[in-house]
């Protein structure tokens, strides 16, 4: 006896040894695998390189572009005649004998520009001066076609970048540009200008008390119409930030998730009835049933976007149709292997009574897999909201495609902010939506 508890105390200290080995191995060898890694992903992925092409100079004036605007000042140098616009666009140029409170027009060829930080620009004819505290004047001016830049003494900053070709002077205030065309000073100013209306609008500049005001008031400002009635069109047909064009796009998003997810839902739901092993006894068919939802669902949403796009041309169902084939596949597995699950007395309850075969399924599976069905297909309808974005910017619908244009315009970056905003607004609504549906389709429950 003691011979044997000998021999199991060497053999149990034996194994605690070991295990207490490849504890301490483990200890070392994960974080080295990790380091390793990372190591790796350091030089595979050029990440010096990377930082090395950073522009963050570039990174700034996006930042400031998403939450201001800029308002140009522009000379034209060939033919002469200074123009205002906010972000340099035809509809948001002020009319002959507007200016902003910011602009001192002496002539029309002179302008004066009182920048932020103390800054200030003033143009006359094809010459610029812009003018920063603590460096002093910086003059540009075209001859013929030369331009000649002309600083204080000593090196040229970095903020200045000049060639043959063009001159750009980006200070603290403001930005100008020269080039042989054009002399062009930007002045940025905090918000979203002409959000609301535009420099057309007998409503522009007003404050939100005086538009309650008239708003109430029987004076009209427009004979034809209220002013209320008046107000809401000209927001409503703002033309810089197209309100009527974003709200339509959103609700284009939305539908194109509905009609996709719903869709899918429709067309999983008696295919996985033949995938499923307990409703269905041939298992050549459950088998290539199963392959068929592998199929659908192992290409990706966007390969299938760009596959329908080409066969049935771009628009918003395109998009609804590649969802609904990706999330067809999704959904048979899920509801297959649901319906899998179900409890067989309840079945057999529903027989008892003398039901047939569709009864039985009605009466005793649906209620079964119910709140798992809809679950899921709340789920996806939220999830699918988000992807609807995307796949709109291939198939040229929804908001993702107004997305994508402001994107590529590199111009007004405050338009893609506003995007990126109601696309947010969108996801949590929809997120919201589908927590309600659930609580009371499956639960019971109240409230959000």
């Amino acid at each position: 006896m003691t011979i044997t508890d000998s021999g199991v105390t060497t053999d149990l200290r034996r194994d605690i040894d070991t295990l207490f080995r490849g504890k301490r191995i483990a200890a070392f060898a994960v974080p080295a695998v990790l380091l390793a890694y990372f190591t790796y992903v350091f030089f595979a992925f050029d990440l010096p390189g990377l930082a090395e092409r950073a522009r963050m100079d570039n990174a700034a004036v996006l930042v400031a572009d998403s939450y201001s605007y800029k308002t140009h000042i522009t000379h034209d140098n060939r033919n002469g005649g200074t123009s205002i616009a906010v972000e340099g666009e035809r509809k948001g140029t002020y009319p002959e004998g507007m200016t902003p409170d910011f602009v001192t027009m002496t002539g029309p060829d002179t302008a004066r520009i009182a920048l932020t930080d103390g800054e200030s620009a003033v143009i006359d004819g094809a010459s610029l001066v812009y003018s920063v505290p603590d460096y002093g004047d910086i003059l540009v001016r075209v001859e013929g076609r030369e331009i000649i830049l002309e600083t204080p003494p000593g090196p040229l900053p970095d903020w200045i970048s000049a060639s043959s070709a063009r001159i750009d002077i980006t200070g603290e205030g403001g930005r100008a540009i020269v080039t042989r065309a054009r002399a062009e000073v930007y002045r940025y100013s905090f918000g979203w200008e002409l959000f609301w209306f535009t420099l057309d609008s007998p409503f522009h500049g007003k404050s939100p008390v005086e538009l309650a005001s008239l708003a109430l008031s029987r004076d009209r400002v427009e004979p034809d119409r209220s002013n209320l009635s008046a107000i809401a069109s000209d927001v409503w047909n703002n033309e810089m930030w197209r309100h009527k064009d974003v709200l339509w796009a959103i609700f284009e998003t939305i539908l194109m998730a509905f009609l996709g997810t719903m869709g899918a839902a429709i067309v999983a739901l008696p295919m996985a009835f033949v995938a499923a092993r307990n409703f269905n006894r041939l298992s050549a068919v459950r088998f290539a049933i199963r392959r068929v939802f592998d199929f659908v669902r192992g290409v990706d949403g966007l390969i299938w976007t760009i596959i329908l796009s080409r066969a049935f041309g771009p628009g918003p169902m395109t998009g609804a149709l590649a969802i609904l084939i990706t999330d067809s596949g999704s959904f048979g597995k899920m509801f297959s292997e649901a319906l899998e699950n179900v409890d067989d007395k309840q079945i057999e309850g529903v027989q008892s009574t003398g039901a047939k075969p569709l009864q039985r399924y009605r009466f005793g599976v649906i209620p079964q897999v119910t709140p798992v069905l809809l679950s899921q297909v709340l789920y996806y309808l939220e999830s699918n909201t988000r992807s609807a974005t995307v796949i709109g910017a291939i198939t040229g619908g929804g908001i993702g495609l107004l997305l994508t244009q402001a994107i590529i315009t590199q111009k007004d970056w405050e338009e893609v902010s506003y995007y990126i905003f109601l696309i947010v607004l969108m996801v949590m609504f929809m997120d919201w939506v589908s927590g309600v549906l659930r609580r009371r389709l499956i639960t019971g429950g109240g409230d959000a």
